[in-house]
């Protein structure tokens, strides 16, 4: 399974166990323990990861961070934990900001399972920033994100390539909820820069409140007719997909009502889907293979383009699943699958397919 596919189920899966979880202790074992075994570290070797690491501060004795995960001895990564019912705006890093000057450590963690906020040292040297340079949000992933996230993985881990990265992504960060804040209330500099680009003028007082309402329409305004032109392009794209998709394939078994049905990806649809992805990893690159349900079946594609499906997954029929392959016209052929580690002895076709696409760029 990818690192990305890894991160999208554990997020699935907290919806369902938050009303059970009632304390930091149930947080831990419950979220950030399978979170930080999906970075690729052990959570049960001590030499990987380090529950309640001590370090001596000055005076201070035996304080403790709930998690350091380690590397040839030293921490890397400090981590302090608190309930998932915490508001983490509410709660100073204080820990994590004293361990910075006393260990190696160059990134720091403050989450409660949900939202994890990751810090480094960008300002000052060994002292936490205090603003965090990458948030996730769990019940809110975004792939961009994560795929940010993965660099800090087990296996991606060097810290140089982390912090240009974190340099980065703090600062972008920073500017744009700066642009965020000008939308919803353009500041006197802001809107005399626009001002004095159109206007010949003295700028007076009277002159400055009218342009405080144009500029805020006009940003609002240019937005929108992004979005839309990005949409208007999005659509049209789909529909010539979907037009060829449906040329090219003959019409299914049972005709599907849209009114009345919604599109639900089951757990099995989703397996079927990693077991594929696991079939092919060593003939391409996984984060290509895309899937994408709809009314009828649950399709799997290569490069999320309509014209390069793998196979298809019939699995809406309680009693009965079909796994369908498509030859090179796009015409698919249903086998009846009894579970879905019958997958498995269909992987030369599924690779054949693969490298048919893969001859024919």
């Amino acid at each position: 399974m990818d690192f990305i596919d890894k991160i999208q189920s554990l997020a699935q899966k907290i919806p369902k166990q938050l009303d059970f979880i009632t304390t930091e202790e149930a947080t831990k074992s419950a979220l950030i323990m399978p979170f930080i075994n999906a970075l690729g570290y052990n959570v049960f070797d001590p030499t990987e990861v380090v529950p309640e690491f001590t370090a001596d501060i000055g005076i201070k004795k035996g304080e403790k961070v709930d998690y350091a995960i380690m590397r040839d001895g030293s921490p890397i990564m400090l981590i302090e934990c608190k309930w998932s019912g915490s508001k983490l705006d509410d709660v100073h890093a204080s820990q994590l900001f004293r361990y910075f000057s006393v260990t190696n450590s160059r990134i720091g963690v403050l989450t409660n399972g949900i939202i994890y906020r990751f810090y480094s040292d960008l300002e000052q040297s060994n002292k936490m920033d205090e603003k965090p340079f990458l948030e996730i949000d769990m019940l809110n992933l975004s792939e961009t994100l994560v795929q940010e996230l993965k660099k800090i993985t087990k296996s991606n881990f060097n810290i140089d390539e982390v912090i240009s990265t974190a340099s980065d992504l703090k600062y972008t960060k920073e500017i744009k909820k700066i642009l965020n804040d000008q939308l919803l209330a353009p500041d006197d500099d802001f809107v005399r820069y626009f001002a004095s680009q159109v206007y010949s003028g003295k700028l007076t007082q009277v002159v400055r409140e009218q342009f405080l309402d144009i500029v805020k329409r006009a940003l609002s305004q240019f937005i929108s007719e992004k979005i839309n032109e990005r949409l208007k392009s999005a659509m049209a794209q789909d529909q010539e997909e979907t037009q060829k998709t449906q040329n090219e394939t003959p019409p299914q078994d049972v005709p599907i009502d849209k009114k009345e049905h919604k599109i639900e990806t089951t757990e099995d649809e989703l397996e079927g889907y990693y077991i594929v992805k696991s079939i092919l990893r060593k003939q391409i690159d996984p984060d290509r293979i895309i899937h994408r349900d709809t009314l009828s079946y649950f399709g799997i594609l290569l490069d999320d383009n309509n014209r390069k499906p793998i196979c298809r997954l019939y699995f809406n029929n309680q009693n009965k699943k079909y796994l369908a392959l498509l030859d090179e016209n796009k015409k698919e052929s249903k086998i009846e699958i009894n579970s879905l580690n019958e997958i498995y002895e269909h992987a030369e076709a599924l690779i054949s397919i693969i490298d048919r696409y893969e001859n024919n760029k």
